[in-house]
């Protein structure tokens, strides 16, 4: 039988990445800027929640936004709209940011006199997980349309989370999701992790959000 070496190109891309992100990481705390990865599946209401967000810490920090999509610049249209300083990533097909894509995307922004930089990653539950972008806490959003078995599908990405928003909880009493289960199934996969009901739409629950945001700011900049 011929012979031939097998080359684990996944796990060498994985090992560069980390050192990656933990270099840009670094370079980000020296900096004092507060760097969040924002993860969801399309439909969650993403977009959205980063409106409220620098709606709610608009007056307490200068804030920055990356959009990642495969294609269309539609959600930076929307948050150019509210001043904010803001830029569009074309993924060119890719599924996910990685710590050199995320670079890019800072680079093209400039971070000159920012504190808070939101990274709205692509709308996936599987890839994103994956790829450590050097990000300073890591943040998902399950919306209660999506159902409440997700942590059972998708558990690598509640284990990486630092926090998990249950967005459009305003509308809860119409589907059959159980928060509670959630909320188990989640602390189960990682006990770490925050978890914040909200509803971009009405922002009930944006003030323990911003509440949390401004404390892992202050942290991070000590």
């Amino acid at each position: 039988m011929e012979k031939f070496k097998v080359l684990e190109i996944k796990e060498n891309i994985f090992e560069d990445n980390n050192r990656q992100a933990d270099i840009l990481r670094d370079e980000l705390k020296k900096k004092g800027i507060f760097l969040l990865n924002l993860m969801s599946s399309p439909g969650s209401g993403k977009t959205t929640t980063v409106l409220r967000t620098i709606e709610a810490l608009k007056s307490d920090m200068k804030i920055g936004v990356m959009e990642a999509d495969i294609d269309s610049d539609v959600d930076a249209h929307s948050v150019a709209q509210t001043g904010t300083k803001v830029i569009q990533l074309h993924t060119g097909g890719m599924c996910h940011l990685d710590a050199d894509m995320t670079r890019q995307g800072l680079e093209g922004l400039g971070t000159e006199n920012l504190d808070f930089i939101i990274l709205e990653n692509v709308g996936n539950l599987v890839c994103p997980a994956e790829f450590d972008t050097g990000s300073s806490k890591n943040a998902m959003i399950l919306s209660v349309p999506e159902g409440d078995d997700k942590p059972l599908k998708y558990p690598l990405m509640f284990s990486i989370a630092d926090v998990l928003l249950i967005n459009k909880i305003d509308v809860i009493d119409y589907f059959n999701f159980d928060l509670e289960a959630v909320k188990s199934r989640a602390k189960k996969l990682n006990p770490n992790i925050k978890i914040i009901p909200i509803s971009a739409r009405t922002g009930e629950g944006v003030d323990e959000w911003a509440d949390w945001i401004r404390n892992e700011v202050k942290s991070w900049q000590e």
